[in-house]
């Protein structure tokens, strides 16, 4: 055989051979495709609310370990926030001793601002303290502390806040500590009004740890722009003399129900976890229905207080507890 024809006859009979191996594997992957079954597509499922951090998670750090307040957006960030829940005694000595002036204030909300917008936070509310009595039984001293209050609710509105937080400290007489909560609250809700700033009230010790009172001067105050910050934690009412040790405590069940129809924030507090990382004496998943079943949709704000894990550990637990629980409620 000449080797040209050699040449030939092999080359079709290798063409012969390719194109049957070739329709084999055709045929055997239909086959394949056909006993395979489509991947199913996990969605995930989203909490019903976002995630803010309040700022007196990290007060110790702060505090006790000289921290700078400023770096609070950048923690909250890596920590996996959306929202900044300020609190303005975190950033004192520097305003108290510049007597909250005017300036001092500008470079405040300029130096918070600018962190936000760096690490791409949104500004959610800021936690007043020591501004005085917004619930004290003398007219002198409620109006002293409502103006106290104003150069706060000028700051949210100048960091695109929604709310100021108030503590509503006062008389220990219930029908005095309401009405003199509803003329401090009314009185700074106007003019907070004019800025589009809520006033929102934190069940945060005293009369104001009484949910049925509490809900009750809301109702009496009846304006859109004043409501209440349920707290999963704070119903102590009265502390022992001797100790820090709560003596009388409301219902935190029956105290976050009454006041979750005027909620315009909401606060997970934290204290002790179990080894399956649940809340020790706070039951997250009936919390978190209720907030859910109040139609509320907005921030909930980490607020751990503990000493057992450090700030850090402390934080992302109840961060995470936060959406195990939300995967449990109806």
């Amino acid at each position: 055989m000449k080797r040209r024809n050699f040449i030939r006859k092999t080359s079709v009979a290798g063409l012969s051979v390719t194109f049957l191996g070739t329709y084999a594997c055709k045929e055997t992957k239909k086959e394949l495709d056909s006993n395979m079954q489509e991947p199913e597509l996990v969605e995930i499922a989203e909490p019903f609310f976002k995630l803010s951090l309040a700022q007196w998670s990290i007060h110790k750090m702060i505090n006790e370990d000289g921290v700078n307040p400023y770096s609070f957006a950048e923690k909250a960030k890596n920590w996996g926030f959306e929202g900044l829940e300020y609190v303005s005694q975190l950033y004192n000595p520097e305003l108290s001793e510049a007597k909250y002036s005017e300036e001092a204030m500008a470079a405040f909300v300029n130096k918070s601002n600018a962190e936000a917008e760096k690490h791409g936070m949104k500004n959610v509310l800021i936690m007043i303290d020591g501004q005085g009595n917004l619930a004290a039984s003398d007219e002198v001293e409620r109006n002293e502390t409502v103006e106290k209050h104003k150069r706060w609710v000028d700051a949210a509105a100048a960091m695109s806040c929604h709310s100021i937080r108030v503590n509503l400290n006062g008389s220990s007489e219930p029908e005095e500590w309401k009405t003199s909560s509803v003329d401090g609250l009314a009185k700074l809700a106007n003019y907070a009004k004019g800025k589009n700033i809520n006033i929102i009230v934190e069940n945060h010790g005293g009369l104001s740890s009484n949910g049925l009172l509490h809900a009750e001067v809301m109702k009496m105050v009846n304006m859109d722009n004043c409501g209440s910050l349920p707290d999963f934690g704070n119903f102590c009412i009265t502390r022992k003399t001797d100790s820090w040790d709560c003596e009388v405590e409301y219902d935190k069940y029956k105290g976050v129900k009454e006041l979750m129809p005027y909620a315009k924030a909401v606060s997970a507090k934290s204290n002790v976890f179990d080894t399956d990382g649940n809340e020790r004496n706070i039951d997250y998943v009936k919390m978190l229905q209720m907030v859910k079943d109040a139609g509320y949709a907005g921030y909930i704000g980490v607020e751990f207080e503990g000493s057992e894990l450090g700030e850090e550990a402390g934080i992302i637990a109840t961060k995470d507890l936060l959406l195990k629980a939300a995967k449990e409620v109806s």
